[in-house]
């Protein structure tokens, strides 16, 4: 009921809210200026996830009396979110609801089972909202759906938005999340993941308007993360960093949990439910950070031990899936898993080995760089990057198959800067180089200054033994740093059998 002016939706939260239903309520209204379903209508329709909206109109001119109404669709080729019925007189209008309502969420139900998950779990449709160009929302936009595919989420359907304005508040408009709901219902998606960082203002509206869980760029990185940490520092790592990312997301008050206390001054609501999990939030981050001194000091122990046997320090560093964990195994012999996946390692690994020329060194791999690397990351593994600052030689690890890797370069070098790691000296090596011509590859080489390698070809390693040696040597003149160095008269013979030339010794990690 309402007056001439509109009418005012109840409170509708103690019915269905899945979102792969629709409500379980039909809305019937009139019209008294003999007009058809509004777009108003429409949207309640779509946003309400009514079964059915229908509009009485009575008209006093004619004494005609015309119902309309409209419902949702399953999908469909055409992507239509709802048919509008034609309009029917009151006395024409006679359909079995019960009978009708339960045949569309059937077929409502098939389109959602049409989609095939292929062994994970989510269904997730991405979304970018930004001014950038055409090419570069969808260079992001493939990134992630890599992401997304690493997390063990089934991407439905992605939406490139460019707005000439950008909603405060949505980011997209209501419009777009009107369909965005319709078309999470359809395919029975429940999550939606957004390319940019959201506000927790932004990622609260969201949530509210759509009934949706819903992520951002940062959070799926952070989640990634949390499945690939095995040892101590990187399970405190990502669970402080989801921490510090989830405090200030805590922003929904309640009454309901409130706690009452006696008093002058101390009467009605207490300690709310957001300031008790605020508090114990803060605890446990005050916690790990205390862990993760402790584990600090422990490394810079194992740094000091290991400076003074001046053993030269090799890191390898590079964007996430350049084939570092492959590379390492192949110079390491070692066994760690390798996956075609965005951050399929993340927590560190060092081996000492011996090259043909030089004595003794120590290699590294860290975990993967990735374009934008969001603040609370860099926070967080700052005591892992802390690693590399005792590098004698950084090894830049590059895919140079990828047709955005000079990007990636890019990228790698500007988180080098704001780590204040770019002083070190650095060696780029182009990996992959079996999957391009001979031509291109050397075209790349002399452009950016690196040498070529396959890190499943041992044979094309002389290339970068002969490079590690001519920059370890180098440095060992200039900083008189490294004085076990001992150059024999052999060429390039010397490190052509690497079965035999190199030898490697596996352990915990304590160099000393």
């Amino acid at each position: 009921m309402g007056d001439q002016k509109g009418i005012t939706i109840p409170d509708l939260s103690r019915y269905r809210s899945g979102i792969l239903r629709l409500r379980g309520l039909r809305l019937i209204h009139t019209h008294l200026r003999g007009e058809p379903l509004t777009g108003e209508d429409l949207t309640d329709l779509a946003l309400l996830r009514l079964d059915m909206m229908v509009a009485l109109n009575f008209n006093d001119t004619d004494a005609s009396e015309l119902i309309y109404s409209a419902h949702l669709l399953p999908y469909n080729p055409d992507k239509k979110v709802w048919e509008i019925d034609p309009p029917s007189s009151v006395s024409h209008f006679d359909v079995d609801f019960l009978k009708w309502i339960q045949s569309l969420e059937d077929e409502f139900q098939r389109g959602q089972r049409s989609i095939p998950l292929k062994g994970v779990k989510e269904k997730a449709i991405l979304i970018s909202v930004s001014k950038e160009t055409r090419e570069s929302s969808e260079n992001s936009m493939e990134e992630l759906k890599e992401l997304a595919g690493s997390s063990g989420v089934f991407v439905v359907d992605f939406i490139i938005q460019r707005p000439q304005n950008i909603s405060p508040t949505t980011l997209m408009g209501e419009g777009k999340l009107k369909e965005l709901l319709v078309k999470c219902m359809q395919l029975g998606v429940d999550l939606i993941i957004f390319d940019q960082n959201l506000t927790p203002g932004q990622m609260a509206t969201i949530s509210d308007f759509t009934e949706l869980r819903v992520l951002d760029r940062t959070q799926l990185i952070l989640d990634i993360f949390a499945q690939r940490a095995h040892t101590l520092d990187g399970k405190i790592q990502v669970e402080l960093a989801q921490l510090k990312y989830l405090l200030p997301r805590l922003a929904r008050k309640t009454l309901a949990l409130s706690r009452l206390t006696g008093g002058i001054g101390g009467r009605g609501p207490g300690e709310t439910k957001l300031e008790i999990d605020r508090r114990r939030v803060g605890d446990r981050i005050h916690l790990l950070e205390k862990e993760l001194e402790k584990l600090s000091r422990r490394r810079e122990q194992r740094r000091s031990r290991r400076a003074k046997t001046e053993i030269p320090i090799l890191s390898i560093i590079g964007y996430t899936n350049a084939g570092k964990s492959t590379f390492f195994n192949l110079l390491t012999k070692s066994q760690f898993q390798v996956e075609d996946k965005l951050f399929s390692t993340l927590d560190t690994a060092t081996r000492r080995l011996r090259f043909p020329k030089i004595n003794k060194v120590v290699i590294t791999d860290t975990v993967g760089f990735i374009k934008d690397l969001p603040k609370e990351l860099m926070g967080a593994f700052r005591p892992t990057f802390d690693e590399l600052k005792e590098s004698n030689l950084l090894i830049h690890l590059i895919d140079i198959s990828h047709p955005r890797f000079p990007e990636h370069i890019e990228s790698v070098e500007k988180i080098l800067y704001e780590l204040k790691l770019d002083h070190i000296p650095r060696l780029r090596v182009f990996n992959k180089e079996d999957k391009l011509s001979r031509e291109e590859v050397e075209t790349f080489c002399r452009k950016y200054d690196g040498i070529s390698i396959s890190a499943l070809q041992p044979d094309s390693l002389e290339k970068f033994f002969l490079a590690i040696e001519g920059k370890l040597w180098e440095k060992s003149h200039s900083m008189n740093c490294i004085d076990n160095v001992k150059l024999t008269n052999g060429g390039s013979s010397d490190i052509s059998n690497i079965n035999f030339q190199m030898r490697v010794r596996e352990d915990d990690g304590d160099l000393s």
